[in-house]
């Protein structure tokens, strides 16, 4: 229920609101799409006209005026009017519908003027105030050439707005019950058209008020969550209108845009809440029933565990969950005995593992030094002489890198092993960790010989391959012999002097053994 209600509806949220972006994009595009080929066809279609436009016509007022009324006639595009500007930019030579205060204007001050006169190809304006009741307009202008190419007059056409065909469906279409576009100038942070007809030829917000609006004037294009200038949380998608810099923004609340998961959410809602009083209601009722046996045998165990009862298997009533936890027990007290057993053999394990090493059986550090110090003490009572022979396998890390662990413990075993046999005088392997072990020789009469002859039969033997899963393995040993002759030494000094011995050894070219008789 939890997972069902925090997380699922978050994530189908997301997906729905990821669907709504998708639709509002594809129709801000389409849009977008459908006021730049208006744009476009004007812009051809001024073009057409002042090409068309015989030059002789120019001082000929009454059949200019005749001139442009048949063309508006034909095609009604610019239905605001028609004008045909003196390339000087003062006066009008013809208008239609005449407008008796432009016949005087000086249109040179204009940007869009300047343009065309440079007569690179059609041009418009900025959106801008027209009559009262057309609204805003827009002027599209194209230079008329005489034979030498020379700019001899600009042809004006002006479009209103809110002409049917042209941006007029911009102004009525609505997205949703509230939504709706935004039509937008970023180069003169102005509202071009709207669904909300008091937005439209309004200036844009300042930045800061909307964060996804002040990302779109700098350039972004896409769609996303944004909280507008009344406070309302939209979800906005915003296509350019390529022909003049424009975008559309489509625009919808997002409460209405995610409408289906609110209804999702507390349809979810309310049937986890009927669902959770009926499970209850179920379970208070039925669980006495069913667990009655199982409070019955849990009392008997409890009384056994007490000792007020001896412990012996309980009877099994019935072939369910209750009897199947009767007979475990059963099972349970079946195994106590062995149980015992296991956990004696276990203490066992744990003495020998407190002397030993876990992995090749040979003992320990510890176990070694308690019986390297008795071996001196012997040797010093009994006038004998023993032999430390700290050894160092080499070539074992490439062993363990090439081949792994498991093989390299395998390798340590049979070491052990080997070591292991070195004869009677042998009295203590051990390992100290790794590939270290320590050997003692012990009852010796000539220390140093028996010492090399036992270094000599570990280095031959270690020198045998190793064979591990059909592998071949080879390892070579450095041994460092200290020996205790006639001047008694502690443990640690004569461990010291053997692992310097063994050093020397690897220094001499490993595989060999190095002899410390030096006493002290």
């Amino acid at each position: 229920v939890v997972l069902r209600f925090f997380f699922a509806v978050p994530l189908i949220e997301k997906r729905v609101q990821e669907l709504a972006e998708a639709q509002q994009m594809s129709m801000a595009s389409y849009v977008a799409q459908k006021i730049d080929n208006d744009l476009q066809s004007r812009l051809l279609l001024i073009q057409r006209f002042a090409a068309a436009l015989p030059v002789t016509l120019l001082n000929q007022r009454e059949a200019l005026d005749a001139w442009i009324q048949d063309r508006q006639s034909f095609n009604p595009a610019f239905d605001v009017r028609m004008i045909v500007i003196r390339a000087d930019g003062r006066g009008v030579l013809a208008s239609y519908p005449v407008r008796e205060d432009i016949l005087g204007y000086d249109f040179a001050i204009q940007t869009w003027f300047r343009d065309a006169l440079r007569g690179q190809g059609p041009v418009m304006s900025a959106p801008m105030p027209a009559v009262p009741s057309r609204g805003a307009a827009i002027i599209f202008a194209a230079p008329v050439h005489d034979a030498s190419g020379n700019v001899v007059a600009v042809l004006t056409g002006v479009s209103s707005i809110s002409q049917p065909g042209f941006l007029d469906h911009l102004q009525t279409a609505q997205l949703g019950a509230s939504g709706g576009f935004l039509l937008v100038s970023p180069a003169d942070h102005l509202f071009v058209a709207a669904s909300d007809p008091t937005m439209a030829m309004k200036a844009t917000p300042p930045t800061g008020v909307n964060t996804l609006h002040d990302r779109a004037m700098a350039g972004f294009r896409g769609a996303g969550v944004t909280i507008n200038a009344q406070g309302v949380e939209e979800l906005s998608a915003i296509a350019t209108v390529p022909t003049t810099g424009w975008f559309v923004v489509a625009r919808m609340p997002t409460v209405e845009a995610l409408r289906p998961v609110t209804t999702l959410r507390y349809f979810i809602f309310v049937s986890n809440i009927l669902l959770a009083i009926t499970t209850l209601a179920v379970l208070l009722i039925m669980l006495p029933r069913i667990l009655r046996p199982l409070t019955h045998t849990a009392r008997a165990i409890r009384d056994m565990a007490d000792g007020k009862i001896a412990i012996a298997q309980l009877p099994v009533e019935r072939d369910d969950e209750v009897g199947k936890l009767v007979s475990g027990f059963n099972v349970l007290v079946s195994r106590l005995k062995r149980e015992e057993v296991a956990r004696k053999a276990g203490e066992a394990r744990l003495r020998f593992l407190a002397h030993h090493d876990y992995l090749t059986g040979l003992y320990n550090r510890a176990t070694l030094e308690e019986r390297l110090a008795r071996a001196l003490e012997c040797a010093e009572r009994d006038a004998t002489q023993l032999a430390l022979l700290f050894c160092d396998l080499d070539g074992f890390k490439m062993i363990n890198d090439q081949h792994g662990h498991e093989t390299g413990d395998a390798v340590l075993q049979q070491v052990a092993a080997r070591l292991s046999e070195g004869g009677p005088q042998v009295d203590t392997v051990a390992r100290l960790g790794g590939d270290e072990f320590v050997i003692l020789l012990t009852g010796l009469r000539d220390a140093r010989t028996a010492a090399t002859e036992a270094a000599q039969q570990f280095v031959n033997s270690i020198s045998a391959p190793f064979y591990v899963d059909a592998d071949a393995l080879t390892l070579g040993i450095s041994i460092g012999i200290a020996l205790q002759t006639t001047v008694s030494s502690t443990p640690a000094r004569l461990m010291e002097r053997a692992d310097a011995a063994m050093y020397q050894a690897k220094r001499d070219g490993k595989g060999r053994f190095f002899v410390d008789d030096f006493e002290s």
